[in-house]
């Protein structure tokens, strides 16, 4: 059996994800651990909230809560909009949690042990204003490579280029947008990257599957200007993993705690041992899919995320990896998005721009956004977001094309032949044509999956539907009852088949109506499907069914306009 260890980017604690958030990394990694299961793999699925650092401070100052119980209750919040969404993770954990801790200060033991870890006193930025020393994150400005005016100072998520806060052009704090900045010294460590530089690219360079996005993005962090350059991972804050050598102090870094983008990726490793602990496991059940010592080399390793996280998992987590010496297991496909865009702009928490999660499935269920989401999937370039799009998709693709096929299906049955599988009749030509055709599509559809091609996937199974479609239409089941009952019977049946087989295929894309096809066809069996004509064979004659209400409502013109108003922001 296949074993495929999946992560998904973490989502940041500080509030509801929105659409862009889910389709840049969750709902594309679910689809995969889905599609995967169904082929007979054994699947781990790991996310978890990613809870360190200045902005859940900050957050949770604004709640007025210690920022402990924020985390704890927005981990709540995020958890449900996951489980609302169908997000099906093994285990969803928590970067604060106990395992991390313990992880992230064995790491940083085994670097420093390995000579990777360096005390670096630095000058960073003191806000006057805020009180304290401002996280790179934290500090905005002018970028100097591409002339972006709201460049943080760890990053400019305009031209991607790795930033220091003194390389802005007239920094100002982001949090009180005071301009009394002043340098101060202080001690921290630092990851020595650039010791790593051509054991990275050494191993970059080998993943010649890898997306073009992703390698590119790889590349020019390694190559840019001086190349890969040391990090601090170190911050003064008080919420965090604080800084020890394992279970030792670490002397001089007392009141620090790691940086955010340190601890943040070795909780894929904490998040997969908290579920051996939520199951009553010992440590080998979680370090099978993590150390190649102990079972982890049959692993495929996938990881899902935008483009602005690579840089950090194609060389900061690989580079803690493979500097601690211990035989961890390194990701071997790196799955990379670009952005998805609200109606030609960016989705905007302040301006109230833009769809967030809980808003999404306050105003309809999951499967009618998650069918749009990946049939729009940002791989190739950035998507936009427009809600005539999305009524588009409702209503032509599930409306239309599989909601109706089911609706006319088993309601025509149960009118002429009751709510049972027709015994009468053969399958003929027609069926044998489509059956065929299905077969090849259905050939195309794993390999896409597969190859986690999901926008082509979509497409691919969309077309699967359409051929049911057009097939009902040209052996037109209610004229041929009128004169031979038998064929009309067989064509039923056919269809009713047909309509089993894109429930299971339907299953990774939109599970809830998947789910509703299925059990009213009382189809148990859900294994992802080899051979098309066995499988249109699978219901017999006289096998019941119920008729199902309505799969998919439309979206009509005076409902989006109302939709498209509210969410534009202002």
């Amino acid at each position: 059996m296949a074993r495929t260890l999946i992560t998904s980017a973490l989502p940041y604690i500080n509030g509801v994800k929105h659409l862009g958030n889910l389709v840049g990394s969750q709902l594309p990694a679910d689809v995969y651990a889905r599609f995967l299961r169904a082929r007979g793999h054994e699947v781990m699925f790991i996310c978890a909230t990613d809870e360190h650092g200045t902005p859940a401070e900050l957050a949770a100052a604004k709640a007025g809560e210690p920022v402990a119980d924020y985390c704890a209750r927005m981990w709540k919040v995020q958890k449900d909009l996951a489980d609302g969404f169908r997000l099906s993770f093994d285990h969803f954990g928590r970067s604060s949690s106990e395992r991390n801790h313990r992880l992230t200060q064995h790491f940083a033991a085994r670097l420093h042990e390995a000579g990777l870890i360096e005390e670096v006193w630095e000058r960073q930025v003191y806000s006057i204003a805020d009180g304290r020393f401002l996280p790179d994150r934290y500090i905005e400005g002018t970028c100097p490579n591409c002339g972006y005016e709201r460049a943080r100072g760890d990053q400019c998520e305009n031209c991607t280029k790795q930033l220091d806060p003194t390389d802005l052009i007239n920094p100002r704090s982001a949090i009180s947008g005071s301009t009394d900045l002043e340098v101060r010294e202080t001690k921290h460590l630092y990851l020595r990257q650039s010791l790593m530089r051509d054991r990275l690219r050494e191993w970059i360079n080998s993943k010649t599957d890898w997306p073009v996005l992703t390698t590119s993005i790889a590349h020019k962090w390694l190559d840019d200007g001086e190349g890969l350059q040391d990090r601090g991972i170190t911050r003064d804050l008080d919420w965090g993993i604080p800084v020890r050598r394992g279970t030792e102090p670490w002397p001089g870094m007392e009141g620090k705690v790691f940086y955010v983008w340190f601890d943040a990726p070795i909780e894929y490793i904490a998040a997969t041992a908290e579920w051996a602990d939520a199951h009553g496991l010992d440590d080998s059940a979680w370090e099978r899919w993590w150390r190649t010592d102990r079972g982890a080399e049959d692993v495929r390793y996938v990881q899902f995320m935008g483009k602005d996280n690579v840089p950090f998992h194609t060389l900061s987590f690989p580079a803690t990896i493979l500097g601690s010496g211990e035989p961890w297991k390194l990701v071997d496909y790196i799955k990379s998005f670009n952005y998805l865009n609200y109606d030609g702009g960016k989705f905007s928490t302040s301006q109230g721009r833009g769809v967030f999660m809980d808003q999404a499935l306050e105003i309809l269920p999951a499967d009618y956004w998650r069918w749009w989401l990946i049939a729009n999937v940002p791989e190739s370039s950035d998507a936009n977001f427009t809600w005539e799009s999305f009524q588009a998709g409702v209503n032509k693709d599930l409306a239309d094309v599989l909601g109706n096929f089911v609706s006319r299906v088993t309601k025509f049955c149960r009118s002429r032949f009751g709510e049972a599988v027709p015994e009468a009749g053969e399958y003929g030509p027609e069926e044998a044509a489509v059956t065929e055709s299905l077969a090849a599509r259905l050939a195309a559809l794993t390999a896409q999956l597969e190859a986690i091609e999901l926008r082509k996937a979509a497409a691919e199974l969309r077309g699967i539907w359409a051929e049911g479609n057009e097939y009902l239409q040209r052996a037109a089941p209610w004229a041929e009852f009128r004169t031979d009952p038998d064929r009309a019977a067989a064509v039923i049946r056919f269809a009713l088949n047909l309509m089993r087989l894109y429930g299971i295929l339907s299953r990774p894309f939109i599970p809830d109506a998947s789910d509703t096809i299925l059990r009213a066809l009382g189809a148990g069996d859900t294994d992802w499907p080899e051979d098309v004509a066995a499988e249109l064979q699978k219901l017999r004659p006289g096998h019941g069914f119920t008729t199902p209400d309505l799969l998919f409502a439309k979206l009509d013109d005076a409902r989006t306009a109302e939709l498209a108003a509210r969410f534009a922001g202002g």
